[in-house]
């Protein structure tokens, strides 16, 4: 909407500049086919409007965040700050990179696409980035994976509305690594709008990168609209004619195991578990004692354990059954 209210008022500038210029024409009594000239002039002015520069109407907000308001935006630029690891910039390096639907026709089944999709350049790079969009809707030039502690949310990001050009500049880091440069808008990447930028060596391939790598879920364009409906059709009949499915008595029952048969099962493991850290324990326990000691130190703990829990018990029994002896105010009984 900015975009075409922008327009318009370059519209009526020119309007009123032919205008004038036509009544000029007139009273100097030129003739009519050059005041048909002039007007044919200043309409091709107002044509090559749609087609913006957007280099030189960025604002800078700050953290390499520069934005204009018809469409145009950089974020993460960084043209100054050496990553860490490098020492200084290893070479300065310029690309253009078109963006529109007329790159993905070499592609079978894309939308669309980036007139290059594989980049490779030195760690510690400085590199421009002109960004241009073929089309008349909005696309972007993504790169992520970028070192947070320097490139907010570890991205540098271009984005323009409609046909023009935007430029931005980023230092690449040190390391060996392969990024993923796309489109985010809603599935322009997944429509073929992507690439991959190796730094140094890189460290792998991206799958499905158009024209580099193969597809994560290949395409398959051999079977045709006709043969599609043909295979349903024959599916549909054999689901029809298929003969009714008649219970086999041979077929041992399922046997359904019940919550019941669950538990003791459970309880089963966790008694023999339980069995043999005991029997683990007695055996060190006892070892060197007859069956008549072994035996008397049992009935020993067995006395303990009785007498501990008597204690601890005990007091709370007194207690209750003095609560309820007691005689309530009033009472004549």
């Amino acid at each position: 909407m900015k975009r075409l209210q922008k327009l318009n008022h370059y519209n009526l500038v020119i309007y009123c500049v032919v205008a004038a210029v036509n009544f000029f024409v007139r009273r100097e009594g030129m003739n009519r086919a050059l005041s048909i000239v002039v007007m044919v002039l200043f309409s091709g002015a107002v044509m090559a409007i749609d087609y913006q520069d957007h280099d030189g109407m960025l604002m800078n907000h700050g953290d390499g965040h520069l934005m204009d308001m018809a469409g145009g935006m950089v974020m993460g630029q960084n043209a100054e700050v050496l990553p860490g690891g490098c020492e200084r910039i290893s070479e300065t390096k310029e690309i253009t990179v078109h963006a529109g639907h007329k790159y993905a026709e070499k592609f079978p089944g894309r939308m669309f696409a980036f007139d290059t999709q594989e980049f490779q350049f030195k760690p510690c790079t400085k590199l421009t980035v002109h960004f241009v969009n073929d089309d008349t809707i909005r696309h972007q030039w993504m790169m992520h994976g970028l070192p947070k502690y320097l490139y907010p949310k570890g991205m540098f990001h271009l984005e323009i509305s409609g046909p023009a050009k935007i430029t931005g500049t980023l230092i690449l880091p040190a390391d060996d690594k392969t990024y993923l440069v796309h489109c985010d808008i809603a599935q322009h990447m997944e429509k073929g709008m992507k690439a991959q930028l190796k730094v140094g060596k890189g460290d792998g391939d991206l799958p499905s990168i158009p024209g580099v790598t193969a597809l994560t879920n290949a395409d398959n364009y051999t079977i045709t609209l006709p043969d599609l409906l043909k295979a349903a059709e024959t599916e549909e009949i054999n689901l029809r004619n298929a003969p009714p499915v008649v219970a086999n008595s041979s077929v041992a029952p399922v046997k359904v195991v019940s919550a019941a048969d669950s538990f003791v099962s459970g309880t089963t493991v966790i008694g023999l578990a339980l069995g043999l850290i005991l029997a683990a324990f007695a055996s060190n326990k006892f070892k060197g004692m007859s069956i008549s000691e072994s035996i008397a130190y049992l009935f020993e703990q067995l006395r303990l354990g009785i007498d501990t829990l008597t204690t601890l018990v005990l007091p709370f029994i007194k207690k209750y059954f003095s609560s309820k002896s007691k005689t309530l105010p009033g009472s004549n009984s």
